[in-house]
């Protein structure tokens, strides 16, 4: 079935940009015929090999020829992150609060005595890492939840030795579920977004480079309503980061699930303002006009059909409430393309959603409901982009890295490599750039967590392996 162009001609710009659309009836995603089983999903590469493996359902399935896996002995739901910067994927598993070493690169040794401090909470949703005070090796902040309420905690690194237990939460102490980090600010650190329940107010905290944080939710306007009485706010499950417009800056989307009555807040579409305005965020949830589903879950974006722009998966866990695969067509307006294109995806009763290119083949696959489901692409023009740190002056993982994408038709692209989206989940470390028809050379940028900055331009279609140090820097 071909694929429809629309061209629009930008005059107040200056421009012409082509952008694909998708034909209505066009059914985009193919089941791939193995029930994981579990409720989180992680990708990684555990072994280097290029190929992607997949945490979920508490075991690492290895990727041993193309779409044939191998499963390692049960780890738990968790996260991949390179904490000993050895160059292979470890796992901290939140669930149980335990730390995973990549052995081999293909089995896991439980290091969690020797290596992780008491922790206070008993019951955990999510944790992510992230290097927080710019020593190059990664951190871990731990979300607390309930019952009781449980405090949430920060580990440092001691140079990829063993974790300190440098913060822990006090005072108003909230019911975390997801967790997930970005430099949203742009000084070089990485922040802090936590999805709280029970309508609590969610928090932002933001990094003073040396990793101490201090709560920004209410004066950047991403805590939640607070609408002047006792109970306010929402019951937010996961909340995810990207660049939702292309201006260059990382919006937010705040995942809360909400009962009928009008006080609680639904789904939140926030706009990153920029440096002008303190990156304090704009509420576009009018624009988006996302449907309403009272068991929302857990959101994850990527863009599927590599457009640019980036689109929105949406789990629901409620019996009869459906999950949605939203397009966007770009500054904040989406499509309800679920009965379509994400007619054979399942985001229903799960809080599994996260995106990656389980094939290599330059569209973003997607895992959910305990399955993967496939992209068939189109004709559209892409670009990976692999980022490695060297160790010593950033993390292997390269965790907090960005990079950027600049299209003819003004837009730019941003990526992070990040460890968490969701409640839960986290997404391909690769990087994955939408560039629609646009088939020329592009810019790239990679601004690496200690400043300095690589400059280069790239071909479409190809996948970049990129290593801090190993290419010209511009500071």
């Amino acid at each position: 079935m071909s694929n429809r162009f629309i061209f629009l001609s930008l005059t107040m710009l200056g421009l012409n940009a082509a952008l694909i659309a998708e034909d209505p009836e066009e059914i985009l995603f193919d089941e791939f015929k193995r029930n994981f089983g579990g409720s989180k999903a992680a990708w990684g590469d555990i072994d280097g090999d290029g190929k992607m493996d997949l945490l979920v359902g508490g075991h690492v399935y290895r990727q041993i020829e193309p779409l044939k896996f191998s499963a390692t002995p049960t780890v738990g739901a968790g996260i991949f992150g390179d904490f000993d910067n050895d160059g292979d994927l470890d796992v901290f598993a939140y669930g149980s609060r335990r730390l995973f070493e990549n052995v081999d690169g293909r089995s896991f040794r439980d290091v969690t005595k020797e290596r992780i401090p008491e922790l206070p909470m008993k019951v955990t949703r999510g944790a992510v890492w992230g290097d927080f005070n710019n020593d190059a090796f990664l951190d871990l902040y731990i979300g607390g939840y309930e019952t009781p309420y449980q405090s949430d905690v920060i580990l440092l690194s001691d140079k990829g030795k063993n974790f300190k237990r440098v913060w822990t939460q006090t005072g108003d102490i909230d019911p975390a579920r997801g967790i997930t980090a970005c430099d949203f600010d742009r000084d070089g650190d990485l922040d802090i977004y936590v999805s709280n329940y029970r309508l609590e107010q969610n928090q932002l905290w933001r990094n003073d480079g040396t990793g101490t944080f201090t709560n920004s939710g209410v004066t950047h306007g991403v805590q939640g309503t607070d609408d002047g009485w006792t109970y306010s706010y929402g019951h937010t499950i996961g909340s995810s980061w990207a660049d939702m417009n292309d201006d260059g800056y990382f919006d937010l989307f705040v995942g809360n699930f909400s009962h009928p009555p009008a006080w609680q807040d639904r789904p939140r579409f926030y706009r990153n303002r920029g440096p002008k305005e303190d990156f304090k965020f704009e509420d576009m949830s009018a624009t988006a006009k996302l449907p309403w589903r009272e068991s929302f879950a857990s959101p994850a974006l990527g863009d599927y059909d590599n457009d640019g722009d980036m689109d929105l998966i949406f789990t629901t866990v409620y019996s009869g409430d459906h999950g949605v695969l939203m397009r966007n067509d770009g500054n904040f307006k989406f499509t309800d393309v679920t009965s379509t294109v994400g007619k054979n995806l399942n985001l229903s009763l799960t809080y599994m959603a996260s995106w990656g290119d389980i094939d290599n083949d330059g569209d973003m696959d997607i895992v959910a409901g305990q399955r993967l489901f496939i992209n068939k692409g189109n004709k559209n023009n892409w670009l990976r982009v692999k980022l490695t740190g060297d160790g010593k002056k950033v993390n292997r993982s390269a965790i907090g890295a960005q990079a950027k994408v600049e299209l003819p038709d003004g837009r730019k692209l941003v990526r992070q490599v990040e460890s968490g989206t969701g409640e839960g989940n986290a997404n391909d470390f690769t990087l994955h750039f939408g560039l629609g028809t646009h088939d020329k050379t592009v810019p790239l940028e990679i601004f690496w967590p200690d400043g300095t900055v690589n400059k280069m331009k790239v071909k479409p279609n190809e996948t970049l392996k990129l290593t801090y140090g190993k290419v010209a820097p511009k500071k």
